[in-house]
Formats: C-alpha cells, sequence, structure tokens
C-alpha cells in the first residue's frame, strides 16, 4: 500500500473544493471535496453509465463548488446504487462491532467469569478495545487521505481492515480467558475502525451539501437496523458462541466488498502530504479548537452524547439480568424485543430529522432536540421496574437516537477544516464516539457501587446530564444554523 509523502508539511495542494463559509453561498452546509452526489430517494436507470459512480472531481469538476457560479441545490446528486452501497456497508460495519457490545461479548464473559467479577471483566474487554479504536481510528483515517495505491484510497483499508476485524472476531470466539478476549477484541476493534475510518469519510467526500441529512438518516437507519440484525443473530446462534460472533463478522466484509466493487476511488494526489512522521501520527489526534471552534463544539456535543448512548448499549444485558432477573437464556429474547421497538423508532426518527434538516437547511435545533430527546429516555430507563416500563424508555431513545444521526453528521461534515483530509478529520470526530465506549465501562463500576452495588438508575442519570450538556455544546457552533 503506497503513501503519499513527496511534498513538505504545508505545502498547499491544488483545490479541488470549496470548505463552508469561505466562498460558498450561505446554504452550502457542507465541504463540496469531490463530491458524487445522488439522491438515495431517488431511483437510476438501469442504464446509467458505470462514470455515475465516480466522483465528481473526476467526472464533472466544473461543477465541483457552488461558489463556481452554481448553487449547493444545483449540485449534481450521488447515484442510487452508490447510497446503496454506502448503506450497506455501514449495516455491516456496525453489525459486526455492535452484536459483541450489545450482546455476544457480555455472554462470552459470562460463560469464563463467576457472576461476581462479570461487570468489571466486562469493562475491562470494553475498555481496552474502544481506547485502541479511538486511536486507531484517526490513524487509519490520515494514512487513508494518504493512499496512492492504484486500487485507490480507501479500497484497501474498507476491505483490508474488515478482514483484520473477523480475525480478532474469531480469537474472542474461541478464547478462553479474558486476556484472550482483551487481545481478540483490540484486533477487531483495530480492523473495524480501519474500515469505519475510510466508510465515514465518504459522505463528505461523495454527497453533496444538499443531500447529505437525508443520506446521513439513511445510514443512521442502517445501523439501527444492524442492532436489530445483532439481536436476532446472537438469538439463532446462541447454541454457538463461535457462530454468533464469525457471521456477523463475515457479513460486515461481504458488505464492505460490494462497496469497494460500486465505488469508483482515486489515489492520493502524488505530493499532496507530507511523510508520515511522528509528528504526523500525532497530529493524526489533533485539530486546533482555537483555530476551528465550530469542530471542537461539534466533537464536544458527540462526546457527550455518546456517552449517554453508551450506558444503555454496553450495560443492557446485565440491566435486564440484575434489575428485571432474566437469566442468559431468556435475556437475547428481550434484548432483541426491545432492540425491534427501538429501531422502529430510530427509522421514524432519521427520516422525519433527514427530510426536514435538509428543507429548512438548519442543523442546530435538531440535535438540540434530539439530544434533550434521549437524555428524557435515560431517565425514564433509570426508574424502570419492569420490562414494559424498559421498552417504552427505548422507543423514546431510538426516536432521539435517529434524529440525532440524521443530522449530526451533516453538521459534522459542514465544520471539516480540510476536505482533502476528511477521513483524517473524521477520524478525530469518531474519537468523540469511541472514547465514550471506553470512559463508561471505567466509571460505571462507580455509579453502580452507590447505595450498596446494582445501581442502574444513578449509571442512567449520569447519561442524562451528559446527554443535555452535548446538546448545549452544539449551540456554541457559529457557522451552521
Amino acid at each position: 500500500m503506497a503513501l503519499s509523502h513527496d511534498a513538505p508539511l504545508g505545502e498547499s495542494p491544488a483545490p479541488t473544493a470549496v470548505p463552508a463559509g469561505q466562498s460558498a453561498p450561505a446554504d452550502a452546509l457542507a465541504p463540496v471535496a469531490q463530491s458524487a452526489p445522488a439522491d438515495a430517494l431517488a431511483p437510476v436507470a438501469q442504464s446509467a453509465p458505470a462514470d455515475a459512480l465516480a466522483p465528481v472531481a473526476q467526472s464533472a469538476p466544473a461543477v465541483a463548488s457552488p461558489a463556481a457560479g452554481r448553487p449547493a441545490d444545483a449540485l449534481p446528486k450521488a447515484p442510487a446504487p452508490l447510497v446503496l452501497a454506502l448503506a450497506f456497508a455501514q449495516f455491516g460495519a456496525y453489525l459486526a462491532v455492535l452484536t459483541p457490545v450489545m450482546v455476544t461479548l457480555a455472554l462470552r464473559v459470562s460463560q469464563i467469569v463467576p457472576e461476581a467479577d462479570r461487570g468489571a471483566a466486562l469493562g475491562q474487554v470494553l475498555s481496552v478495545g474502544a481506547l485502541l479504536a479511538m486511536l486507531g481510528n484517526p490513524v487509519f483515517g490520515a494514512l487513508s487521505d494518504r493512499t496512492t495505491s492504484r486500487f485507490g484510497r480507501r479500497r484497501p483499508w474498507l476491505v483490508g481492515g474488515m478482514a483484520a476485524g473477523l480475525a480478532g472476531l474469531l480469537v474472542v470466539a474461541l478464547g478462553g480467558s479474558v486476556t484472550v478476549l482483551v487481545f481478540g477484541w483490540a484486533v477487531a476493534q483495530l480492523g473495524i475502525n480501519a474500515t469505519l475510518a475510510a466508510l465515514t469519510s465518504c459522505v463528505p467526500d461523495l454527497i453533496p451539501p444538499q443531500q447529505q441529512a437525508r443520506v446521513s438518516g439513511v445510514i443512521g437507519i442502517t445501523t439501527s437496523l444492524a442492532m436489530i440484525g445483532g439481536s436476532v443473530l446472537a438469538q439463532v446462534f446462541s447454541g454457538s458462541m463461535a457462530l454468533a460472533f464469525l457471521v456477523p463478522g463475515a457479513i460486515g466484509l461481504a458488505a464492505v466488498t460490494c462497496l469497494a466493487v460500486v465505488v469508483k476511488d482515486r489515489p492520493a494526489r502524488a505530493g499532496a502530504f507530507a511523510p508520515y512522521s511522528l509528528k504526523e501520527f500525532l497530529r493524526s489526534f489533533w485539530v486546533n479548537p482555537r483555530r476551528h471552534p465550530d469542530f471542537a463544539w461539534n466533537f464536544a456535543g458527540r462526546f457527550l452524547v455518546f456517552t449517554g448512548a453508551s450506558c444503555v448499549t454496553s450495560y443492557q444485558v446485565y440491566f435486564l439480568m440484575d434489575r428485571l432477573g432474566y437469566d442468559d437464556t431468556a435475556v437475547t429474547g428481550k434484548v432483541l424485543a426491545g432492540t425491534l421497538a427501538m429501531v422502529v423508532a430510530i427509522v421514524v426518527g432519521s427520516l422525519l430529522g433527514g427530510q426536514l434538516s435538509d428543507r429548512s437547511g438548519r442543523r442546530k435545533p435538531y440535535v438540540l432536540g434530539s439530544s434533550l430527546v434521549m437524555a428524557v429516555s435515560l431517565a425514564m430507563i433509570a426508574s424502570a421496574q419492569n420490562f414494559g416500563m424498559y421498552v417504552a424508555a427505548l422507543v423514546v431513545f431510538g426516536f432521539g437516537e435517529g434524529l440525532y444521526l440524521s443530522v449530526d453528521m451533516a453538521l459534522a461534515a459542514a465544520v471539516l477544516p480540510d476536505p482533502e483530509e476528511s477521513a483524517k478529520d473524521m477520524g478525530v470526530l469518531n474519537i468523540g464516539n469511541a472514547l465514550p465506549q471506553s470512559l463508561v465501562p471505567i466509571v460505571a463500576p462507580a455509579f453502580l457501587a452507590i447505595g450498596g452495588g446494582g445501581n442502574y438508575g444513578a449509571l442512567f442519570l449520569f447519561g442524562a446530564v451528559a446527554a443535555v450538556l452535548g446538546a448545549v455544546a452544539v449551540q456554541f457552533i457559529r457557522s451552521v444554523v
């Protein structure tokens, strides 16, 4: 895999897109980096040429920027096959990583660790994996931005990363100790996050501003469908823990391979980046908050909202077992039932939020509202004393999460500092997703121990407060309405 490194740091590459807020009109809310754009909701003629799948930077350079005299909503739209391939790849990648996070890792830990120690052991496995995911995502994003392979700069990381993730899941499935589980989950997280680093850059790379919220909504739905799919697979393969880990990983590999076939990727331009030195490695984790305050506020808001969400995804299995009294056999069915209810609400929130946000051209009100809805739902879970109350809280949580996912990606694309480094910058933003997965298992035992142990109310109220603070942080963004 070749990396571009011919130019010294700071050399300006030839412009391919106009970042928001410089010379584009007010409605250009996001960088239009090599946009290949297309309406996810519109049918595409079967005779559409293969070149329609290429980024606009290759196929229609004359209209790559609204600043060139063409309004943002007149830019060509991303073709439906590209949007569908992005959605399927997102589904597969999150199916591979969310199935263990939601269900199978907790069950695997409970098979090899005494009941009294399983909460701490699960926290150890999740936190180490999430820490490596947090570190790996921006690094892999920076390497993807620099890749000059003839296969393009995204394809090698999409497919290679998921293959490594599948190998890590195999180690987890066969491991017989917490140490082996930690190692296998670390490999899986690193591999899958290499895939996600390339995948998340595709929205700012290929989708025009006027479509980004709707396409983000479609992609957000697939993440929710992955939660359902993972719950179903955990139920179907409850008798074989190996298959419960490997089948989601294999589906993920097939899904990203489909995207690699569909997308007409391009290598990085030779000389566009400095050599990948220690300085560049450290720079992979940094975007100057003073130079890019809107990016920093979006990062803070995302970190806080995902802190609240991680309380649900990481501890729902033990909540159902410890507070509501379900055993190992029954809990997978209850997780599936709750996830189905939640995902229906996520779909509604995603579609509604994406459509309304794109039509109004506004992002912040929807992020604010969705974050507050998620906070309310976490407070509801904190007080739930039976499965019906728990499911009702998940429905509220799902609607808020769907609304958030559909709009926050468009908001993130609008505040990226440099379209040429979209994968690296999206990787930095994804630290806001991954870091809570590492921190919540570390701090959760302190909340659970309040009052003698098993205090899930304190844990979920902590999540609610975090979501409220996340809603407040986004309101300080100035370049997006």
